[in-house]
């Protein structure tokens, strides 16, 4: 499933271009489902749809919680080989979601994805030991705007407020004095097939270029949280409404379902 090396390049670099998760028809139904919700056709709504660029032409397209509009990803959530490698990454016997986000960046119009850490725009939760499942629906490579990663960056500590900003040509706009001696900023560009996923720690250092290519880039990601993680609230944060812990307890409930329980693999409810 996921090899000892593997697991090791992940703790080392933050990152993991794993390969195929996904069947065909799998994939398939994600794409297509992505579509129903995009079109305002799905069974039930999202947490947020929106572009993510505001009133600009370019375009990033990002639904919050797909989980909840459609049958197709809330099975996602429980995918046995994904839940399996991110619990091995994370070195737990429970996984539980914290939320999932679809991203589309639409042809020649699609925007970058501007360089962050996921973690600090979570200030709810603590601790900084989510990993992300990123999933292409379609293939994601470097002219469509596929994900980029930094190695290690993940064990620098918080950038601001997580925001790293771009250059002109897409690259991290950082501030040279918070990189640690002996270390450097490298660009890794992580195609993924259609189908396949790219792993990422939530203090990773990653972004997109835009795509001005004639080709589709919808993917998903799935934030998935450790069984030890809990409820500290230091802001706000949009699915904030559905936490009825108390703040310092583990952080589970109907809308942070668990996917995996003391190394047992879990089933979507029917």
């Amino acid at each position: 499933m996921v090899s000892h090396q593997q697991i090791e390049f992940f703790r080392q670099n933050g990152f993991l271009n794993y390969g195929r998760v996904l069947s065909d028809r799998e994939t398939a139904e994600l794409r297509e489902g992505l579509q129903r919700v995009l079109d305002g056709q799905s069974v039930a709504k999202p947490q947020a749809s929106r572009n993510l660029l505001g009133d600009s032409e370019e375009v990033v397209i990002q639904v919050v919680n797909t989980w909840e509009a459609e049958p197709a990803f809330r099975r996602h959530l429980y995918n046995p080989k994904i839940v399996a490698i991110v619990a091995a990454l994370m070195g737990t016997d429970t996984v539980r979601v914290w939320h999932d986000q679809a991203q589309v960046k639409p042809p020649r119009v699609g925007g970058p994805t501007i360089w962050h850490q996921d973690y600090p725009y979570w200030p709810v939760i603590a601790p900084a030991d989510l990993v992300s499942a990123w999933v292409a629906l379609e293939d994601a490579t470097p002219e469509n705007g596929c994900m980029s990663m930094v190695p290690r960056s993940h064990l620098w500590g918080t950038y601001g407020d997580g925001t790293i900003s771009n250059t002109e040509d897409h690259s991290p706009a950082n501030d040279p004095g918070f990189i640690p001696p002996g270390e450097k900023v490298q660009v890794v560009p992580c195609p993924v097939p259609a189908g396949s996923v790219v792993f990422h720690h939530c203090m990773t250092w990653h972004g997109a270029p835009p795509n001005h290519s004639d080709r589709n880039r919808p993917a998903i990601a799935v934030h998935y949280m450790p069984g030890h993680t809990r409820y500290e609230p230091r802001g706000e944060h949009m699915i904030g409404h559905h936490i009825e812990v108390e703040p310092g307890e583990i952080l589970k409930g109907e809308w942070f379902p668990t996917v995996m329980e003391n190394g047992v693999l879990a089933a979507p409810a029917r």
